[in-house]
This record gives structure tokens, C-alpha cells and sequence, in this order.
């Protein structure tokens, strides 16, 4: 597959979940990914109404839900996508509780993503985010089988805030093997440059969420010359 700047920003959620961001900051984000012709933003909960504000309709708004750790009360978490919802997002980012992946409880994974699911109405994207990086092959596929029966929209690999990283090629090709097409997978975490983006692509992600967007697209590969017919 080969993949230009544009069309690689078009499938962007470009990203900015630092604690110490201000509304100064939000504004830039959503200026630099109008200009950079991005699918989203993805910023903290409590900026969503401000980024729809500024963003005028020009690309659309995501956030996150019981981030970045999972562990929260499905209702707390169903109450936060609401409110988020009410002020604007497109889309919204959950973190399941990776704890009661591990433990092997994904009927209570499910009953997580359902409940946010439940917040989150037709029409509006629920993502699902699994950290992929502290999971088992096995559980991955199983995190993705308890999203996919929550009516999730996404799986998403990582919030990049866990020790363990953030996307690998490795996760995404058993994440897309595992939704069939069925669901968007989102790669994210440790994203950086363009061989990696483009690789993550390749390897079935429909969704890249990045904070060094326009130094990856800075870096994207020239297109290739059209070449002209032989003549005889």
C-alpha cells in the first residue's frame, strides 16, 4: 500500500492529553490540525466544548473516558462519556479496566464497554482502548471479542501513558485479524515518524492517534513521478 501526506493525515487523531495543557494550547492543536487537514483532535475531557468552539466544524472532536488508567466505576465512566458527549465529541476514547482483562473477567470487560456503549449514541464513535502492550496474545483477542459484543465502533491499542508502550505492528496485525474488518482499530502510542505510521497502516490500523503529527507528515515519502508511456 502506498500512502501520500493527505491521505495519511486523513485518518489522523491528532492528540493532546498532557495534565498540564491550557485552553492556549487546545486552540493551537485544533489550528495546526485544521492546517494539517487531520480527521480529529483528541483532547481531554474537560476542553471538548473549547476545541468544538474553535474547531467550527473544520475536523471533527474526540476525547477520552476513564483515562488513562480504566479504573473507574462503569457508571462514572458512563456518566464522563455523557457529559463529554453533551459538550460536543464526535468520538470517544475509553480505557477498559485492563486489571479485570488480566484477571481473565472480560464478561465484566464487556459489561464496561457496554455501559459507556449505552452513553455514547448511534451516531457517535465509541473507541476502546485495551493496552495492548500489557496484554497477552490471548487476551488481546479476547479484549477485542468483549468490545467487538459491546457494539464498540473501534479497538484502540494504547493510551500511551502505560509502562509497557504503546502500539506495535505485532499488536494491530492480531487486533485485525481478530475484528476482521468488522470494527476500526486504532494504533497509538510512540508514533513518531512516517515508516512507522505507514507501517501501522499496512498492518491493518484504519486510525493513527498522534501528538508529533507534522513531524510525521513533514517526513512523508515523495510520490513517485508518473512515468510516461513507452513510445514506439
Amino acid at each position: 500500500m502506498t500512502m501520500d501526506r493527505a491521505a495519511l493525515a486523513a485518518v489522523v487523531d491528532h492528540t493532546l492529553l498532557k495534565p498540564e495543557a491550557t485552553a492556549a494550547d487546545v486552540t493551537a492543536l485544533v489550528e495546526e490540525g485544521a492546517a494539517l487537514g487531520v480527521f480529529s483532535v483528541c483532547v481531554s475531557p474537560t476542553f471538548v466544548a473549547h476545541a468544538r468552539e474553535v474547531a467550527a466544524g473544520r475536523l471533527e472532536i474526540a476525547t477520552v473516558c476513564g483515562f488513562p488508567s480504566g479504573k473507574h466505576a462503569s457508571e462514572t465512566k458512563a456518566a464522563e462519556a455523557a457529559r463529554s458527549i453533551s459538550d460536543g465529541a464526535d468520538e470517544v476514547d475509553m480505557v477498559i479496566d485492563v486489571g479485570a482483562a488480566k484477571a481473565g473477567l472480560f464478561d465484566d470487560v464487556r459489561a464496561d464497554i457496554a455501559a459507556v456503549r449505552a452513553a455514547v449514541p448511534a451516531g457517535r464513535v465509541l473507541k476502546v482502548i485495551i493496552e495492548s502492550g500489557a496484554l497477552t496474545d490471548e487476551e488481546i483477542v479476547a479484549a477485542c471479542e468483549a468490545a467487538e459484543a459491546a457494539g464498540a465502533d473501534f479497538v484502540k491499542t494504547s493510551t500511551g501513558f502505560h509502562p509497557t508502550g504503546g502500539a506495535t505492528l505485532e499488536a494491530i496485525t492480531l487486533m485485525a485479524r481478530t475484528v476482521g474488518g468488522r470494527l476500526g482499530i486504532k494504533a497509538s502510542g510512540g508514533i513518531r515518524d512516517w515508516p512507522k505510521a505507514t507501517a501501522m497502516i499496512e498492518a491493518g490500523a484504519t486510525r493513527l492517534g498522534l501528538s508529533a503529527t507534522a513531524a510525521v507528515l513533514d517526513a512523508a515519502t515523495p510520490a513517485a513521478p508518473p512515468q510516461s508511456p513507452d513510445t514506439y
